[in-house]
C-alpha cells in the first residue's frame, strides 16, 4: 500500500546513532515488522512487510533506506513502495515521506526471508 502526502520536509539526516538530544527523530523511530504468510501455489515462500512510522514526537521521515542485501522476490512488487537501489540499499516509499502512526506494507516471494533493518532516514 502507497500513501502519497502533500507536505514537504526540512531534511535533516540521521544514521541512528542513538543520540536524540536536539533531534527530532532517529532511524529507530522506524519499525520493520516481517512474517511468512500462506505459500504460493508452486510452494514459494510468501512474506508479508510492514515498516511503521513509530514517532511519537510526531516526526515524518522521507528518504527510508534499508539494509536489505541482495533483496528481490519471485513476484513483482511496486517499485514506488520497496526497490533494491543497489546491494545491501533498499528505498521504501520511493524516498516520500512516512508520516507519524502511517504504515507501509507489500509482501514479496522467496525461498527464504530477508534481514531488513532500517539503515537511514531524513528527518522532516
Amino acid at each position: 500500500m502507497l500513501r502519497n502526502h502533500a507536505f514537504t520536509c526540512n531534511v535533516k539526516a540521521d544514521t541512528g546513532d542513538g543520540n536524540r538530544i536536539g533531534t527530532a527523530c532517529s532511524k529507530d523511530d522506524i519499525s520493520i515488522v516481517q512474517g511468512a504468510t500462506a505459500p504460493l501455489p508452486n510452494g514459494i515462500p510468501s512474506y508479508r512487510v510492514q515498516i511503521l512510522n513509530v514517532c511519537v514526537s510526531g516526526c515524518s521521515m522521507s528518504n527510508i533506506h534499508v539494509n536489505c542485501g541482495w533483496f528481490s522476490s519471485t513476484r513483482l512488487i511496486n517499485p514506488r513502495v520497496f526497490r533494491r537501489l543497489d546491494y545491501d540499499d533498499c528505498l521504501v516509499n520511493d524516498g516520500e515521506a512516512l508520516a507519524p502512526g502511517e504504515t507501509l506494507s507489500f509482501q514479496y516471494t522467496n525461498s527464504f526471508q530477508y534481514p531488513l533493518s532500517v539503515s537511514s532516514v531524513a528527518c522532516c
